[in-house]
């Protein structure tokens, strides 16, 4: 599987237990499975701080109840290289996305946008796939490293991307500016804002993908789909026809 191994997945140095929700979820929802979360990150350096990054991320998704997967990209054609998309990381990809209930996207900024690793993995998400949504409805948390200043140009572009894949971005983002400077030797983020930043996205990534996975059938359900699909509502089973019907008066003996 092109899932890469998390290092250390309960080793947070860098958290402050005292501040920290076990499980920040509880009371939104149905706890039910583990929330599943899937990771994608936007470069394939030896020292990637964006998959560094998300390393930390998935960590932390770990600490607060949630079930990853990271991504590895590696051998991951470009969109439309290879003929109906018959590549085994294409479909792992794919599969990826659709056992996920919610999603993190952390890209590195280049020239001032994400870089073309990142835009492809999304890219072979395709909104509809044999009549199933590998997207749709998924909750989604954006983030970016820079190697510069601190900058909002790679997760801009990300929420453009969630909104265009049906996605519920939440409302939280992480951004690390210079980011080789908030990574000791071993790969590990240090202690610092950017650091506390990243577990309040995560936090909220738990959140909202409890609170609302299990109004996603009603949240995603459209009129454009249901006519395509000559899926026509049934009256009978329409809480909305019934709620304005008109009520037989109520008669009262005495």
């Amino acid at each position: 599987m092109r899932l890469r191994p998390l290092p250390d997945p309960h080793h947070l140095p860098a958290l402050d237990p005292r501040y920290a929700h076990a499980r920040p979820a509880g009371g939104l929802g149905p706890q039910g499975h583990k929330p599943r979360i899937l990771l994608l990150y936007g470069s394939l350096r030896e020292r990637s701080y964006s998959r560094l990054a998300t390393e930390e991320a998935a960590r932390l998704l770990e600490h607060f109840g949630a079930e990853t997967r990271i991504f590895d990209p590696s051998d991951l054609p470009f969109p439309d290289q290879v003929d109906k998309d018959d590549h085994p990381a294409i479909r792992e990809l794919r599969e990826h996305s659709m056992w996920s209930e919610g999603q993190v996207w952390c890209s590195p900024e280049r020239h001032g946008q994400i870089t073309g690793l990142m835009k492809a993995q999304i890219d072979h998400l395709p909104l509809s796939m044999g009549g199933m949504r590998p997207t749709q409805g998924r909750t989604l948390a954006v983030m970016q490293v820079s190697g510069g200043s601190q900058s909002f140009n790679a997760v801009n572009t990300l929420r453009i991307l969630g909104r265009w894949m049906r996605m519920f971005t939440i409302p939280n983002q992480s951004s690390v500016a210079k980011a080789f400077q908030e990574f000791d030797q071993a790969g590990r983020m240090k202690p610092s804002s950017y650091y506390d930043r990243i577990v309040d996205v995560m936090e909220e990534l738990v959140r909202f993908t409890v609170l609302l996975r299990p109004q996603v059938a009603s949240l995603t359900d459209r009129y454009s789909e249901r006519k395509e699909a000559n899926r026509p509502i049934d009256p009978a089973q329409d809480l909305s026809s019934i709620a304005i019907a008109p009520q037989e008066p109520v008669r009262r003996h005495g």
